[in-house]
């Protein structure tokens, strides 16, 4: 980069800066793929943040100008974005998902699943019975956005999240203060399924984005996923450890007419090619993503002993090694 004393001397204004940023973003080859698809937001959003306006603030400040205090507040975020690829989120502390903001930082990654276009269309088609949803499962929580999403768009459901990481689960729980959902949303710390109570604890939803990502994937991810916990990141060779368990237990704990939606990105091939006697439906989204699938209680019924099986040789497989 430039120095930043001199580029503070000559850009002025607010939009100055924003466009000056996208530029050096774009030059330094920063990879947009944890929620902000283009440099122009991840500049605004810097900004912005660097000013303590709010993401609504009117449309006029663009051409303010700024002191120099200011120019230069900005300017270190954009250094620590492009030096260090740390991403926007984690240099702002937040991130908006579904158009709701949480509290974020490199204890959990950075909220960016397609699912929240399921949730809100009401998981519809996915979800058909004749009763409203009453309960949801957010597996593998995070930082509790995908089940926080849920209980905004149920609000009369109860929403349980599960995370096995401390760290993970301090986030989570802050967001629950931050939107004052203490009494309809419940954090447990848990290895999956095993804090649950078979026959008492039924959901008619369980959403999971597990981890997922495959060892080849891991080794070639861009330097900001690196600032992500890799906890939440790497599942085994082929990304699919988890999924397998997931998959092999998930239908003891969904009521008659439930679903289960897993996230498992380019492990999907894979997944396929593992259980090829099963069709898997895969969602297609409006606003981009992919490998998202369902299975309803039936389904997993009818392939629960195929799934078994694949976990038990699964977990062979790891034994031997």
């Amino acid at each position: 980069m430039e120095d930043l004393q001199q580029v503070a001397a000559q850009l002025i204004r607010l939009k100055d800066y924003i466009r000056w940023g996208c530029s050096q973003f774009e030059a330094a080859g920063v990879f947009y793929g944890q929620g902000i698809p283009t440099p122009w937001e991840e500049a605004t959003i810097l900004s912005y943040h660097a000013l303590h306006l709010p993401a609504n603030a009117p449309v006029e400040f663009i051409d303010s100008v700024l002191t120099l205090e200011e120019r230069l507040s900005i300017l270190a975020l954009f250094k620590r974005r492009i030096d260090e690829r740390i991403p926007v989120a984690y240099l702002t502390g937040k991130a908006v998902y579904s158009g709701i903001e949480f509290l974020i930082d490199q204890r959990v990654i950075v909220p960016r699943s397609p699912i929240a276009e399921m949730i809100e269309a009401g998981f519809e088609p996915w979800y058909s019975g004749e009763r409203p949803i009453e309960r949801v499962l957010d597996l593998c929580a995070g930082s509790g956005c995908i089940g926080m999403v849920a209980a905004a768009q149920f609000p009369e459901a109860a929403v349980d999240l599960i995370e096995l990481s401390e760290d993970a689960m301090a986030i989570a729980k802050q967001n629950i203060a931050y939107h004052h959902l203490e009494e309809q949303v419940q954090l447990h710390q848990s290895d999956l399924f095993s804090v649950l109570t078979e026959g008492e604890d039924v959901f008619d939803v369980i959403v999971t984005n597990p981890p997922y990502v495959d060892q080849q994937d891991i080794d070639n991810m861009p330097p900001e996923f690196h600032h992500e916990p890799k906890m939440a990141l790497a599942s085994g060779e082929d990304g699919l450890d988890i999924t397998l368990q997931i998959l092999a237990e998930a239908g003891r704990y969904l009521s008659e007419e439930g679903i289960l939606v897993v996230e498992v990105g380019n492990s999907g091939e894979t997944l396929e090619a593992i259980f090829p006697e099963i069709y898997f439906e895969w969602v297609n989204f409006q606003r981009g993503g992919f490998g998202v699938f369902v299975l309803n209680s039936a389904e997993l019924e009818t392939y629960q002993e195929l799934f078994t099986a694949a976990l038990e040789q699964r977990r062979a497989t790891i034994s031997q090694q």
